[in-house]
Order: C-alpha cells, then structure tokens, then sequence
C-alpha cells in the first residue's frame, strides 16, 4: 500500500496551546507588576483631589456667608449638614464634592459656636504628603487637624 502526504498539511505554522499559555502568563504577571506600581500613583491623585475639594467647599462656603452672614452650624453629620445648607441655601452651588473613597472616608467641617469661623479636615492616604507642611495642626472646633499618624490635612477660616 502506497500512502501519498500532502507536505502542506504537515508544515503549518503557528503557536502551540502551551506557548499561547506561557506569553499570556508573562503578559499577566508584567501587568499585575505594572498594576501595583501605580497604586502610590492613584493615592496622590486621590490626596490632590481632597485638597481640591476642600479648596471648592471654602468657595462655597463663602458664598454661603456673604448671603447669611454665618457659616452653616456644625451638627451631627457635619460634612452632609454643611454641603445640605449650603445646596439649600439658594446660593448657586448644586452639589458638593465627597471623598473619593467615600464612605470608606470622609471629610469633616466644623464651624465655631459664633458661626463666624470654621475648618475643613480631610484624611489622607499618603501621611508625608507635602501638603500637610502649609495645613493647620491640632485640634479646632472639635475635628483633630493632627498630621501624624492619619495624615490629617485642616484649613481654617
């Protein structure tokens, strides 16, 4: 019995399943070790973006004043009263920003009993962070501005 090959079928070209696992695997692993690199990265941008909220609820709050000749009063959820009396207020500011975790985190505001000064106080997630060089430290109208350990970042007006 003659048997007659087709050399075509025979030399094909292409990947093995095995080698297809082995370059998927490595992509895999170079990906996941790019992933975790970028988390100091994606933690800074979140610290930066708390700051910028805080900076936005002072504009707020200004508004707030030149309107009601008082910032809005502390109370038990003072972020939420704050950005609620302020919505409320009609002073043309919709809505307020959150953390960017919340609620993992939050931010915090206190208003002093005359209702004419006030801090906000947001926490964040890199302790050395340069920002917390030129913030306000210790405790003011009951929210704890510390830096250390939490990484505490307060302004005050």
């Amino acid at each position: 019995m003659i048997r007659i090959t087709n050399s075509r079928f025979y030399n094909k070209k292409g990947f093995t399943l095995i080698e297809m696992l082995i370059v998927i695997s490595i992509i895999g692993i170079l990906a996941s070790i790019v992933l975790v690199g970028l988390g100091a990265f994606r933690s800074r941008g979140r610290d930066t973006r708390r700051i910028a909220d805080l900076r936005e609820a002072q504009g707020a709050l200004e508004l707030y004043y030149t309107k009601f000749q008082q910032y809005p009063s502390s109370g038990l959820n003072s972020w939420g009263t704050m950005s609620q009396a302020i919505i409320n207020g009609g002073v043309g500011v919709n809505t307020v920003s959150n953390d960017p975790l919340s609620p993992a985190k939050t931010y915090v505001y206190g208003a002093s009993s005359d209702q004419q000064q006030y801090v906000l106080m947001a926490t964040l997630e890199e302790a050395s962070h340069p920002g917390l060089k030129d913030d306000v430290d210790g405790t003011v109208f009951g929210v704890n501005c510390g830096d250390a350990p939490q990484g505490n970042y307060c302004v005050r007006l």
